[in-house]
């Protein structure tokens, strides 16, 4: 590609449309212990030399699985679900292209699907594309056992007012615009506040959002079979690492197979700034976990 990697594109990806990027790698190869397709939700805001951080490593970890990022703009927080939804069209259609889905061809061998996600922003747009797949295909993506890891990196959380503005503040530089956003965020906010005492039942976005994290199934091809690798720090100002490991805690006690890393030192999204080696070494030991459960499976059928 002509355009600078990190600034307009990513080395090696194509874009399929607003903010996602695929690297497409259909090649016949006898690995049956690699992710064959790797799905990336960036945080709000996340810029393309910061991400690519994470794809050269995957690239480097996984040279043959097909990797999809997909960016996620300050603006998912007031956008209709509707254009949320026509933006994220291409992933479905990138997984379908990958053999992903029921409606694939039969002589491919079942997917194994890696997702890895960052912060709240990225969870909004993973639990969005979970319901337009559970829509679209029903139960049909559920009748084998598809080899699935989820990877959640600095989320989820509630949060309050003062991450609301970390966040934002962080992302928008713009300050006639940042306090037009900030003012927006506040009065959602404070209505969802209001509703949730009026109606006796919550209805605030992140708490929603955390809710929606707990269900094992929040892409179809994932279940209880799914390990699920919490990554967060003590000095994220943004998530509380409290909230991320209370999460995950109610996520053992409902039989999903969580794992927690929690790192002292880095910031908000930055644990591979300052722990590399250990932070690739927990995706790689997960995507082993899911491996292993792939085999128990597979022994207990020839049973």
């Amino acid at each position: 590609m002509s355009s600078t990697p990190g600034v307009h594109s990513l080395e090696g990806f194509s874009t399929i449309g607003t903010g996602i990027y695929l690297r497409d790698v259909r090649e016949q190869c006898q690995d049956t212990t690699s992710p064959n397709v790797i799905l990336i939700f960036g945080w709000m805001g996340a810029q393309l030399r910061h991400l690519q951080n994470y794809t050269h490593a995957y690239t480097k970890l996984y040279p043959n699985a097909s990797q999809i990022l997909v960016r996620c703009n300050p603006d998912v927080f007031w956008t209709t679900t509707g254009t949320r939804q026509r933006r994220l069209m291409p992933v479905i259609d990138a997984l379908e292209a990958l053999h992903c889905f029921p409606s694939s061809s039969s002589a491919q061998p079942p997917p194994r699907i890696l997702t890895h996600v960052f912060s709240n922003g990225g969870s909004m747009q993973l639990t969005l594309l979970g319901h337009m797949l559970q829509r679209k295909y029903g139960s049909a993506l559920i009748q084998g056992l598809i080899t699935s890891a989820l990877i959640l990196d600095s989320c989820p959380a509630v949060g309050n007012l003062k991450t609301i503005k970390l966040a934002f503040s962080a992302v928008i530089r713009n300050p006639i615009l940042r306090l037009i956003v900030l003012s927006m965020m506040y009065t959602m906010h404070f209505i969802g506040l209001a509703l949730s005492l009026l109606l006796g039942k919550r209805v605030m976005l992140m708490e929603n959002l955390r809710i929606e994290m707990w269900n094992p199934r929040v892409l179809p091809w994932m279940g209880l079979h799914t390990p699920r690798l919490y990554l967060f720090s003590r000095k994220d100002k943004l998530i509380p690492w409290q909230d991320v490991m209370q999460h995950a805690e109610t996520a053992k006690e409902r039989g999903i197979d969580a794992r927690c890393e929690l790192f002292e030192e880095s910031e908000h999204v930055a644990h591979i700034r300052i722990e590399p080696e250990r932070y690739w070494a927990s995706v790689n030991e997960i995507w082993g976990a899911a491996i292993s459960k792939e085999k128990v499976e597979d022994q207990r059928l020839l049973k």
